[in-house]
């Protein structure tokens, strides 16, 4: 780092194999042999190890304390995930369209009484990502107690919302590292893994070196990717493979079909995705494509253009999901729910009108 989201195992017990094992206790002659002895101390030592075994697997097992709590703010076209630790220690990935001038981002924030930003992440530098950074920055240093720590790939940008956001970082002096693949740091009781952008000199590209983070917490993980694309994927996957399973992935690039590629899913095996994109999307975002395999694979489907902020909580072991909105959480129906291309009508009054059908457990 430089400066500047359980498996069963069934045991099946072979009937033949028992018979042949009780077979084996008499002598060919049809006299029973003792081995109750043997057995006890077979089972004793058994016994023993696997007490061991349980205490080893009750060390390395991460314990926690508390809740975790993610938040996906329904940014339209945009992005901004605000992560709270128990102790409180937060993070912001991301903080919408250049727009908004980090407007809703910072309402939201105050409504979950955020008064510091511990970690500011920029996956990227256009302006529907880092379109707050610079309203927030200044907000949070002036209004509040400040920012801690900013995270950037690297790759610059000529855009005015980029060079807003580097002057607010110069003006209040807040600590910019330039991340890239393998570094980690902590999170309170979270650690954070670097996946992207890779090691080195890795081009230009904003989407290729977006950052993508594995936030692992207790048993739970979540893996987030930014716009990275299907190149910065297949690298990820051959280049940090088990590191992308998750237990929740927030879909990369608004849910595009450039992003979310088989290599990916087959990697990461989340059960549940989380898109943030506008519901009538210019893009036409999430891209049908995306949803298809999503309801393919059985993936809990969540899109901020139909629920609203969606709400993560998890104790390190079981999580749960919140919406503002109600609606399916079946990617079929998000699908059926989603604006043709050549539909006239305008976007839904943001959710309210779509009529509500049960959330998936």
């Amino acid at each position: 780092m430089d400066d500047s989201e359980d498996t069963d195992e069934t045991e099946a017990d072979d009937p033949d194999e028992t018979d042949e094992t009780e077979t084996e206790s008499e002598d060919s002659d049809g006299t029973e042999t003792d081995e109750s002895e043997d057995t006890d101390e077979t089972e004793s030592d058994e016994s023993d190890e696997t007490d061991e075994t349980d205490s080893e697997l009750e060390d390395t097992e991460p314990e926690v304390d508390g809740e975790l709590e993610i938040h996906h703010i329904d940014v339209g076209q945009a992005d901004a995930t605000l992560l709270i630790e128990p102790s409180g220690e937060t993070m912001l990935i991301d903080s919408g369209d250049w727009r908004q001038g980090g407007a809703g981002v910072i309402d939201y924030l105050e409504d979950q009484n955020v008064d510091r930003i511990d970690h500011l992440v920029a996956t990227h530098g256009h302006a529907d990502h880092i379109g707050g950074h610079d309203e927030i920055i200044e907000h949070y240093e002036t209004e509040h107690n400040g920012i801690g720590t900013a995270y950037d790939s690297g790759v610059a940008t000529t855009s005015q919302t980029y060079e807003r956001y580097l002057d607010a970082i110069e003006d209040h002096d807040v600590e910019l590292l330039v991340v890239e693949e393998n570094d980690h740091f902590e999170f309170g009781e979270a650690d954070v893994h670097v996946l992207n952008p890779p090691a080195g000199d890795s081009g230009s590209d904003l989407h290729y070196n977006s950052v993508a983070l594995s936030i692992e917490f207790g048993e739970f993980s979540y893996l987030t990717t930014g716009d990275a694309e299907a190149d910065a994927e297949q690298r990820m996957v051959d280049e940090h493979g088990n590191n992308l399973e998750t237990d929740v992935y927030q879909a990369g690039h608004h849910g595009s079909s450039t992003s979310s590629t088989a290599p990916l899913m087959e990697q990461a095996t989340p059960e549940v995705a989380i898109i943030s994109s506008d519901y009538d999307s210019q893009y036409g975002h999430p891209h049908d494509e995306v949803l298809e395999d999503y309801a393919d694979r059985g993936i809990d489907t969540y899109w901020t253009g139909v629920h609203g902020d969606v709400v993560l909580t998890t104790d390190g072991e079981s999580y749960g999901l919140e919406t503002q909105h109600e609606f399916s959480t079946h990617a079929e129906d998000l699908l059926e729910e989603k604006p043709a291309d050549d539909d006239d009508q305008a976007s839904l009054t943001h959710s309210t009108d779509v009529a509500t059908a049960p959330v998936a457990d």
